[in-house]
């Protein structure tokens, strides 16, 4: 009888893991359908390899030439190779910023997307692959590279950083190109800012972010310091102008061109201030707020501090809402992205402070028990004090969650502060890649899941047990 029992326990069990080991193995649960997203010059090549995809989407490119979205969909062939394009590996196409062919995959993509928009859209979804690492990445390369020089300034980082670059030939040089071709000749009243955006491109294209986001987020305790990091750009010549344009028509002139467009819409899907995060960024990714922001030099839409204060962190492009009529309340709302941008002013200063934001599980109680002293616990507790006093050099960073969004302070007391309870612990050293854990992985519906499975095996043990 006991033998049977044993035997039932262990089938009931063997089926209990394959149930959860199948349930594991879907990829997107909910999702039908779902597929992996290539890279559009990629997707291009799989259409043009399908009869189908390729008639269909010359069709498309014919309908878009000099029509707008709602005279397309007059048109019942527009529409059909629209809804068959739906279905192809284009319409989930994503490109990478900085790729060789850039340009030609961005085309093909607000090829499919812009028969999909209305064209009108305040914000318009990134084109660009989602960023996968995050800002503690570069704070070791950083770390390093501020270690290396032993004449760094204790007031002035953004002087340090200067430095830091004529250290390393390849920012030197992409560093002096931008600077001598931004900079107005001596007898000439103005700079050619095509080439001079051009060459900031190229800088912060193939500059290692350790390096070019040392020399524009770095942090300052002065007006000298805050003034040198305005002019980390050269702004006399990428960005201030005579008269400031209207801040929607900017926006108008910079999504006629693919690369603004693109990075633009990279910028509102990574900056934009989400209320329900820690941080008010998107997935509480500093990193790839930043690299939107970087995206932008060097375009139409090119921002820049405002001012050389270094008690408050303020950017915006060069426009402004004088004249915008009916369209007052858009302007102002698509100004304050840049101005009042809280996602932003923290990731700036969690890149300036070298402070990241990692969300862990709260660790679990253990108690201690005390050991009868001897030599080698003596030694150990020798070494744990030692420890100790290290850790209490180090100053702690705390997060007030207000109406606002999260504001960053450093505390100046070097005191502890603890995590409320129930609300996951903060880290402010720069985490492994393998520590962070994705919250949607304890998402409500997996964990029905593992109750609705759970409980009548619990029951089935009982009764059989029992028996």
């Amino acid at each position: 009888m006991i033998l049977a029992n044993v035997l039932s326990v262990l089938l009931l069990l063997d089926e209990f893991m394959q149930c959860l080991s199948s349930h594991s193995a879907v990829p997107s649960p909910g999702i039908i359908g779902w597929r992996p997203p290539v890279d559009c010059v990629k997707g291009n090549e799989l259409c043009t390899t399908d009869s189908t995809c390729s008639s269909r989407y010359r069709t498309l490119r014919q309908c878009l030439a000099g029509r707008d979205r709602n005279t397309m969909l007059v048109n019942k062939e527009c529409q059909s190779a629209l809804e068959v394009l739906q279905e192809s590996p284009l319409y989930d196409c994503r490109c990478k910023r900085g790729m060789k062919k850039e340009l030609q995959c961005l085309q093909i993509y607000w090829s499919i997307h812009q028969g999909l928009t209305e064209g009108e859209e305040f914000y318009e979804t990134s084109p660009y692959e989602p960023v996968t690492f995050r800002l503690s990445d570069i704070f070791r390369l950083a770390s390093i590279i501020s270690g290396m020089d032993p004449n760094a300034s204790k007031t002035n980082h953004c002087l340090d950083a200067a430095k830091a670059c004529n250290l390393n030939d390849n920012c030197k040089k992409q560093r002096s190109d931008y600077i001598s071709t931004c900079t107005k000749a001596m007898n000439s009243e103005h700079c050619n800012r095509k080439k001079c955006h051009k060459m900031l491109r190229q800088f912060f294209d193939r500059v290692p972010s350790e390096y070019s986001y040392r020399l524009l987020f770095c942090s300052c305790k002065n007006t000298a310091c805050a003034e040198r990091r305005r002019q980390t750009i050269v702004p006399s010549c990428s960005y201030e102008d005579k008269e400031k344009p209207n801040c929607l028509q900017l926006r108008n002139t910079c999504r006629l061109d693919y690369i603004c467009r693109s990075r633009l819409a990279d910028f509102h899907t990574n900056c934009q201030t989400t209320p329900h995060t820690l941080t008010g960024c998107p997935k509480d990714n500093y990193q790839a707020c930043l690299g939107s922001y970087t995206g932008l030099i060097g375009l139409d839409m090119t921002p820049n501090y405002i001012d050389e204060s270094h008690t408050s962190i303020t950017v915006s492009p060069w426009c402004s809402c004088r004249g915008s009529g009916d369209t007052q309340e858009d302007c102002e709302r698509f100004l304050r992205d840049f101005t009042e941008n809280t996602c932003l002013k923290n990731a700036i200063q969690a890149f300036g402070n070298g402070t990241d934001v990692n969300i862990l599980p709260k660790p679990p109680t253990v108690p201690i028990t005390v050991q009868p002293k001897t030599e080698e616990s003596s030694s150990i507790q020798d070494n744990q004090s030692d420890n100790a006093e290290e850790d209490n050099t180090l100053l702690t960073t705390c997060f007030s969650i207000q109406e606002g969004g999260p504001k960053m302070n450093i505390s100046k007391t070097q005191t502890y502060c603890p995590p409320k309870p129930q609300i996951p612990q903060l880290v402010t050293s720069p985490p492994d890649k393998e520590s962070f854990i994705d919250p949607s992985v304890l998402s409500s519906s997996s964990l029905r899941l593992h109750a609705n499975t759970v409980l009548p095996a619990f029951l089935f043990l009982t009764v059989k047990l029992a028996s």
